[in-house]
């Protein structure tokens, strides 16, 4: 039941959203009595905490499909960081906007408990890629993505960029994207501006 419960709770955060979604309003989605949601969660802050866990767990399985799917570390980065934007500006949006503005510790347990997995694929990639002469041989990959992780925190947690009203494509265009072009060598900017191309 236990199980059930979160499996269905996160399909409803997803789509509603957190804050619209109370114990009450979950527990009548599910069709269970609130009685039976505090036997197992002493509150919705519990729930959604065990929401997360699944919810990274599969978002680092993600991660490693996509690594074995792109062909160049530059394509994985691409990759990583459009399937983020997707959720955090998509379909979802509401959910991850919850999560950035009014959760954000949580989030941060959740992601560090998953972190250390999607860490070593994206240093792996990083490493790669200076090592095929797509990104600048003197960079130190753990500094770089520190640095990436800082700068798409940013974007979607801060008010830091609200006053230039910028679509999410756009704002992105003016900071992850100068990022990522910054660490190329001129052989990844050609890879890069590929795949910009395509997606264009």
């Amino acid at each position: 039941m236990k199980e059930q419960i979160i499996e269905t709770a996160l399909k409803q955060f997803l789509a509603q959203g957190i804050r619209n979604n109370t114990v009450q309003k979950l527990a009548a989605g599910m069709g269970i009595s609130t009685k039976t949601m505090y036997k197992y969660f002493a509150d919705k802050e519990a729930l959604l905490e065990e929401c997360l866990k699944v919810h990274y767990s599969q978002t680092d399985k993600e991660m490693q499909q996509m690594l074995t799917a792109d062909p160049s570390p530059v394509a994985f980065l691409c990759s990583v960081y459009a399937k983020s934007v997707d959720l955090d500006f998509g379909t979802d949006h509401l959910f991850y906007h919850d999560l950035n503005y009014y959760y954000p510790e949580l989030q941060d347990k959740a992601i560090k408990q998953f972190s250390n997995g999607a860490f070593k694929i994206l240093l792996s990639a990083m490493s790669r890629g200076i090592n095929e002469g797509y990104f600048l041989p003197h960079l130190k990959p753990a500094v770089v993505m520190e640095a990436f992780t800082v700068l798409y925190a940013s974007v979607t947690r801060q008010g830091t960029y609200k006053k230039f009203k910028l679509k999410p494509q756009q704002l992105i265009a003016h900071t992850v994207d100068i990022y990522l072009r910054g660490i190329c060598t001129e052989k990844g900017l050609i890879e890069f501006n590929r795949i910009k191309g395509q997606n264009s």
